[in-house]
């Protein structure tokens, strides 16, 4: 609530405060560590604390049976220190300790349930942020050149600079392996292997909002070329997901992957050029997308962790509560009118709708608009209504106050968040004129969506679905990207590695190397022959001895 005052306030006044601690002079260096506390960070800061500690209040009974959960705890709260840090650091050195940070904590909660599935996407998740890493790192040993790495300073005037074009590519590089986009895609899901309060804070509502919010920072520094190339990419992976998203069986990856369509959508709209847009769908995502997975993980708490949502059905019925919750979220997610989603995506998608730009583009919007609908339409169908599917052996009832609580902490807001921080955040009104029908699509897309949704995931009588053939295959597995980034990529070295190991390591190398140097000494060694203890050749050396002496003599 501070931080939310101290944001209006900024914001108001239209102040920004830099902080510089200094931390140690030699001779002439100073080693500063600078903070910046502008009304974007402070909000940002805000809505993280926000989510993490009723994330935090959910999780203590979410993980009551565990024997660590202090440990769990306390990772978690290391990941909104290194979060703070992120969002705080005008500077590429401090973000880099943030954004590793994040990596490393992220890593170890996905790997929190040791199990192989975890250790892979573990692995996979770990390996896909460092390529982000990386780039960070060479951006800051390109931003030598200027003299500092406080980047503040640089974006604008150094705007047609090649080294800062350069430094734009490497940011916006290290944003897209962070915020999940093609080609780096297949990790969010994978990541689903987490506990779900993990799921909700991080994997949702801020690590990989993380990269969104540097390219909102950096954006001013980006020419033409470098926001076709994000708004390609950006608008293909919001397409991919949401296409993957209605094919797809595990509840957690639904969401996951409604997650990066959402990223897809922000990230586009920043390429379009409105940042402020970006941050402000970035919020109110946060804020439905933690309750959403946080209604999840209370449904597959009850269902005995059961996550295959055609082993639900009928819930309504027997958590209440819950799905109420869980319909808010989605009907925000879908953008449906007065919703709090609706003030960000509506408006998204009417300023995208303004702008000149070519077919592809409008379609692609629009089309992921209609998805995002069908796959929220088909998760209720075969979640809420209908049949129960589950096993007969159940108790399925609403006992956990703690996870209620946690959950309802977050739902006024939700509710609100929308239009107020519309009225707060923009200073000016962004005049929106179109024709009718276009003004409409949106609806429309939703409405369409929602019927082809349900449609396609309707049983027939041999219960089998209009949507389960050989096409789902594809699309549910992401267009092959997580074969693409695991496989892909290590086999053609693993397979050299398997050779050169046979074949020279163990093989021609061993036998002109130290092994048959080794067998062929021992073989000319007269001394190996004379240490094996014959006793004859004892009595045959003291012959020879005696012979010796006698001759000296």
């Amino acid at each position: 609530m501070f931080l939310l005052m101290s944001s209006i306030n900024l914001m108001i006044k239209d102040f920004v405060y830099i902080i510089e601690y200094n931390f140690i002079i030699l001779n002439s260096v100073n080693f500063i560590y600078i903070i910046l506390l502008d009304w974007m960070s402070t909000m940002f800061m805000s809505f993280v604390l926000f989510i993490s500690s009723m994330v935090i209040y959910y999780s203590e009974e979410y993980m009551s049976g565990d024997l660590y959960k202090n440990r769990f705890i306390l990772l978690v709260v290391m990941f909104v220190v290194s979060m703070m840090m992120m969002i705080i650091s005008p500077n590429l050195v401090s973000i880099l300790l943030g954004w590793d940070g994040l990596g490393l904590v992220s890593y170890c909660l996905v790997i929190y349930y040791q199990n192989i599935k975890s250790f892979n996407a573990g692995m996979l998740t770990a390996l896909s942020n460092r390529v982000g890493d990386v780039a960070l790192l060479m951006s800051i040993a390109w931003m030598l050149n200027y003299g500092s790495w406080n980047f503040m300073f640089y974006l604008e005037i150094m705007k047609n600079d090649s080294i800062m074009e350069l430094i734009s590519y490497l940011v916006v590089l290290a944003a897209m392996t962070k915020s999940a986009q093609i080609p780096f895609s297949s990790w969010l899901p994978a990541a689903m292997a987490a506990p779900t309060p993990v799921s909700s804070l991080v994997h949702s509502s801020t690590l990989v909002t993380a990269g969104v919010y540097l390219l909102i920072r950096f954006n001013f520094a980006f020419n033409t070329t470098l926001m076709n190339l994000l708004l390609f990419i950006s608008s293909m992976t919001m397409f991919m997901s949401g296409l993957g998203a209605n094919f797809e069986f595990d509840l957690k990856k639904i969401i996951a992957l409604s997650t990066l369509s959402q990223l897809g959508l922000m990230m586009s709209i920043l390429a379009l050029g409105s940042y402020k847009l970006a941050f402000f769908h970035l919020l109110i995502h946060a804020l439905f997308k933690a309750l959403l997975f946080m209604c999840a993980g209370n449904i597959i708490h009850s269902l005995n962790s059961c996550q295959d949502i055609r082993y639900m059905g009928g819930l309504v019925t027997h958590l209440p509560l819950t799905c109420t919750y869980f319909n808010i979220c989605n009907w925000s997610l879908c953008g449906i009118p007065f919703m709090s989603g609706f003030y960000s995506k509506d408006l998204i998608v009417e300023s995208m709708s303004m702008n000149i730009l070519n077919i592809y583009v409008y379609f692609i919007f629009y089309i992921s608009i209609g998805l995002t609908a069908a796959y929220s339409f088909r998760l209720t169908y075969y979640t809420l209504t209908g049949d129960f599917n589950f096993i007969s052996l159940n108790l399925l009832k609403e006992s956990s106050k703690t996870m209620l609580k946690g959950m309802s902490g977050l739902i006024w807001i939700v509710i609100l968040s929308g239009g107020v921080f519309n009225w707060l955040m923009f200073d000016s009104i962004i005049f929106i004129c179109l024709p009718l029908y276009m003004k409409i699509m949106t609806l429309l897309m939703i409405f369409m969506g929602m019927l082809i949704g349900y449609e396609m995931s309707k049983f027939n009588l041999i219960y089998s679905l209009l949507s389960n053939n050989i096409y789902s295959l594809f699309f549910s597995s992401m267009w092959n990207m997580p074969y693409l980034s695991t496989l892909g990529v290590n086999y053609i070295p693993i397979k050299f590695g398997s050779i050169y190991l046979k074949s020279f390591d163990q093989g021609w190398l061993e036998y002109y190397g130290g092994q048959n140097i080794s067998l062929s000494i021992k073989k000319l060694s007269i001394i190996q022959f004379l240490s094996m203890n014959h006793l004859k050749i004892y009595f045959m050396l003291l012959l020879i001895w005696m012979i010796f002496l006698l001759v000296q003599v």
